[in-house]
């Protein structure tokens, strides 16, 4: 989706490796101990080689008053370093629950701006208000 200028370290040392952004034609909703924590028509779904695709949901979507910054963070190779985030809604918490690349390798820049859940720590997904029981489509 991005013009990319230079390859990330990932990249440059496999540069077959295969990382694709779409943006979903779907309407996804995120829930968690019973409230809405995402909500978007704009959702970009990476499929990533050797992973399952993940919904990356634009920030003014998420109910940011229930994400807490952790000192967690990740690296990966091709996408860059990852901050991460605590959901509590209600008395319930989910440590590290979201992710996402504030400063994304220029691959992948168009998540910059963006958040991903795991979603099995998720209580419900939805796609166009039908729930989704396996991966993103």
């Amino acid at each position: 989706m991005s013009d990319n200028s230079h390859a990330s370290p990932g990249f440059s040392k496999n540069p077959g490796y295969v990382i694709e952004l779409l943006r979903s034609s779907r309407r996804v909703r995120v829930v968690f101990n019973g409230a809405t924590i995402a909500d978007s028509e704009n959702v970009l779904l990476m499929r990533e080689q050797n992973h399952a695709p993940v919904c990356y949901f634009p920030l003014p979507d998420v109910a940011l008053k229930h994400l807490q910054r952790t000192d967690h963070a990740t690296h990966c190779p091709y996408k860059g370093e990852a901050s991460y985030w605590t959901v509590s809604v209600a008395g319930r918490t989910e440590d590290n629950a979201v992710w996402g690349y504030e400063t994304p390798y220029d691959e992948v820049a168009d998540i910059k701006g963006h958040v991903a859940f795991y979603r099995g720590r998720m209580d419900g997904w939805f796609e166009d208000g039908e729930p989704v029981l396996g991966q993103a489509h």
